[in-house]
């Protein structure tokens, strides 16, 4: 594992490129598998592949490019992450979450995560989207946490507090916005797990008795580092296929497999560039919303220091 100096230096590394070559951003999306071309609706912008910027690892997994592209969105300064990391492509929890961190420093204070995600709600169905509300981090549970280490106070609090994870204010709009748009949409409680297999029935059911509305293996370790950083965060995923709870097939079943994924979110992409072009302002908007500490800006000193005892 990486030292905390060689995290922050990392991340101030790629920050300074990015910044150099693209300027500074207000908000940040980070696209979900097959939902890449919603970069393509950044204007007046440039493209920068991961593996060209300091210490960006390359995703491996098809339908994640692997880019930034930085320009307007909806006239607002954005940076979409087109693709994404995981921890079961073997890198590590400090590598998945660089780019949220990296992105906080170029000033972004609002962060939408999107997601592919498999339904485990028997009210959803393909296609339909999810606002959501809180997760639940199976990895975490297992001791598998961006967070996890010494704790560096230049990038964040020793002990942040997650009852707030997703911005509550912006779920309720993104929900009304998503409404208005005619998209059939809920709000609820993402599941995240290791992968890469799908799930067993029985963790599908041990899912639903927790709680969780839709599962997926991305999303949670980017939402801890960037409410670590103070940013904001909404999150939509868009419900691919419907989870096997009944060992007796369900006809309401999509069938299993990552092509499948990206033909479901080729087939929304459309909308979902429509409703994230409609989002950006309205994410960019900063009032009644307390201010957090802003990594992108710089404290009084960048000496780390270990916060005071906690739980």
């Amino acid at each position: 594992m990486a030292t905390n100096g060689s995290v922050f230096d990392a991340c101030v590394a790629a920050t300074n490129w990015l910044e150099q070559r693209g300027g500074r951003v207000e908000i940040a999306i980070i696209c979900g598998s097959g939902l890449g071309g919603l970069g393509e609706m950044v204007t007046d912008g440039q493209t920068f592949p991961f593996t060209s910027i300091p210490n960006f690892p390359q995703p491996t997994v098809k339908g994640h490019t692997g880019s930034v592209r930085v320009g307007l969105l909806g006239g607002v300064r954005c940076a979409v992450l087109q693709g994404r990391l995981h921890p079961y492509e073997g890198y590590s929890m400090e590598q998945v979450v660089l780019p949220v961190r990296v992105v906080a420093r170029l000033g972004a204070h609002t962060l939408l995560v999107t997601n592919a995600a498999g339904g485990i709600n028997s009210a959803y169905s393909v296609g339909d989207i999810m606002v959501i509300q809180d997760h639940l981090n199976l990895p975490g549970f297992a001791g598998l946490s961006p967070l996890f280490g010494a704790n560096d106070s230049r990038l964040g609090v020793r002990f942040p507090p997650m009852a707030d994870a997703y911005d509550r204010d912006l779920v309720a709009t993104v929900e009304h916005i998503a409404t208005k748009q005619g998209l059939p949409v809920h709000r609820g409680v993402y599941a995240m797990v290791a992968g890469p297999n799908y799930e067993t029935i029985a963790e599908a059911r041990a899912l639903h008795m927790l709680g969780a509305d839709a599962v997926g293996m991305s999303t949670v370790p980017e939402v801890l580092a960037a409410r670590h950083c103070g940013v904001r965060v909404v999150g939509l995923s868009l419900i691919t296929n419907c989870i096997p709870t009944q060992y007796e097939r369900s006809t309401k079943e999509a069938p299993l497999g990552h092509a499948h994924v990206l033909d479901m979110a080729r087939q929304r992409s459309e909308e979902l560039r429509t409703l994230a072009v409609t989002l950006a302002p309205l994410l960019a908007l900063r009032e009644n919303t307390a201010e957090p500490k802003q990594p992108n800006s710089p404290s009084t000193s960048d000496v780390p220091a270990e916060d005071g005892e906690g739980p």
